[in-house]
């Protein structure tokens, strides 16, 4: 037996035994020799395949995805949104240059602008507040519960007459409650966007997330499950919402594919901006696509081990879940009391070297001096020049229960790379980790 395997079954049995391992930050051996790395999960996937697509392009010399010169006829982009569409199951899927593109997109096809307004979570990034305040409407901010996303008890009291649509946001890749957030869109007549930025190819109830709202939007950032580096995907089965953000992407405009796919349009044209992708990043994403799965069932498979282990630990709570089967299940989050146990608990996995964060890849916005103080481009932007407007105050006391539950999590990262033997160590970390930190 080797020094981890034996360090891991020293762990092991001592917790079960009622006694506790020498924590490597007071003297006792590590767990692990050298930290456990962290990577994003895409590039790790990187192979020929993907430089293949790079070169085909490079060879055409026909990079832009309407181009008509050279004889050449680009089908990249327009192959990854056909088969993006299926994997999610939707009529339509648009590509574009960014997540935050895509949610741009969504906003201008729901034709969000002054004087409405969109409830979306209190703890997300920042594009699903800048989209909204960018079409010149005003967020307002719900708390989240336990799940890290969306709280649907306190969806009801932020509705107004003004109120035309939830952004409900699917954060480090867990979906959202989204049965009681659907229901309520239905009963005030609401429109639903998910945010799967963080939760690409994640599902609730048997069904791909994006596919449930009246529009997804996608990420596909380097930290994403997939990835260009940048890009981002909108899908919906609306053909007016999909033809409104079509245009929007391309100036107003609407060509081959989207127009063939339609099948017949309605609308003039409008102003609108570019966020198109090209072609490079529509090979790189279509090879993505095709390994969308196989990186899913190596996560979820290493996630699954870490939750079994650790729920035989007694008390340990996790994060909500509702749907563990749909879970995206990195990283595992377990739940504390307070925060200075949450604190401790990091402060004593770092030292095992198994690397632990409170929730991260978003921020709390309502306390960002940005938002707090309603500041953009120009101190008469419509969205806060309203009465309702106005009188809206951000900041702590907006989301108390929010900054609460965000201070008393802690996530253990899980790679689909990582090795059986990486996730006995992040077993064997916890296990000594966790009943320390309780007592701080």
């Amino acid at each position: 037996m080797d020094r981890r395997n034996f360090l891991a079954s020293a762990a092991a049995t001592a917790t079960a035994a009622g006694s506790e391992p020498a924590l490597a930050a007071q003297g006792g051996a590590p767990v692990r020799d050298k930290p456990l790395r962290t990577d994003s999960w895409g590039p790790l996937y990187y192979d020929s395949a993907e430089k293949a697509q790079v070169d085909e392009v490079v060879d055409s010399g026909v990079p832009f995805r309407f181009s008509g010169r050279r004889g050449v006829a680009p089908v990249k982009v327009s192959t990854y949104e056909k088969e993006f569409a299926a994997k999610i199951g939707t009529r339509f899927a648009l590509a574009v240059s960014s997540g935050t593109a895509a949610l741009e997109c969504a906003i201008a096809a729901l034709q969000i602008g002054p004087g409405d307004e969109v409830i979306l979570p209190a703890w997300t990034w920042h594009s699903d507040c800048t989209a909204v305040v960018r079409a010149g409407a005003l967020p307002v901010f719900a708390e989240i519960d336990e799940t890290f996303n969306l709280d649907p008890a306190d969806i009801e009291a932020r509705i107004t007459p003004q109120t035309k649509a939830i952004i409900a946001v699917h954060l480090q890749g867990n979906p959202a409650n989204l049965d009681p957030i659907l229901s309520i869109a239905r009963k005030h007549k609401l429109r639903v966007i998910e945010d799967c930025s963080q939760a690409v190819g994640a599902s609730y109830k048997g069904r791909r997330l994006g596919s449930l709202g009246d529009i997804g939007t996608y990420s596909h950032q380097e930290s994403k499950t997939i990835t260009a580096g940048e890009g981002g995907t909108l899908v919906s089965s609306n053909p007016e919402l999909f033809e409104r953000a079509v245009r929007f992407h391309d100036v107003g405009n609407i060509f081959a594919p989207h127009k063939d796919q339609l099948g017949e349009t309605h609308l003039s044209p409008f102003v609108g901006t570019n966020l198109r992708m090209n072609e490079f990043s529509g090979g790189v994403m279509l090879v993505q696509l095709r390994k969308l799965d196989q990186i899913l069932a190596a996560v979820r498979s290493n996630s699954e081990r870490v939750y079994q282990a650790l729920g035989a630990i007694p008390g340990l709570r996790f994060r909500g879940r509702p749907d563990p089967a749909g879970d995206l299940c990195a990283p595992v989050f377990i739940r504390f009391d307070a925060k200075a146990q949450r604190d401790r608990f990091l402060e004593l996995m770092k030292a095992e070297n198994v690397p632990a964060n409170g929730p991260s890849g978003s921020v709390i916005l309502p306390v960002q001096p940005y938002i707090e103080n309603k500041i953009t481009i120009h101190p008469a932007w419509p969205s806060w020049q309203s009465e309702r407007g106005k009188a809206i105050r951000y900041g702590a006391a907006s989301c108390p229960r929010t900054i609460d539950i965000l201070s008393r999590f802690a996530g253990v990262p899980v790679g689909p790379k990582y090795t059986r033997q990486d996730i006995d160590d992040i077993v064997a970390a916890v296990r000594k980790a966790y009943p320390a930190a309780l007592r701080a």
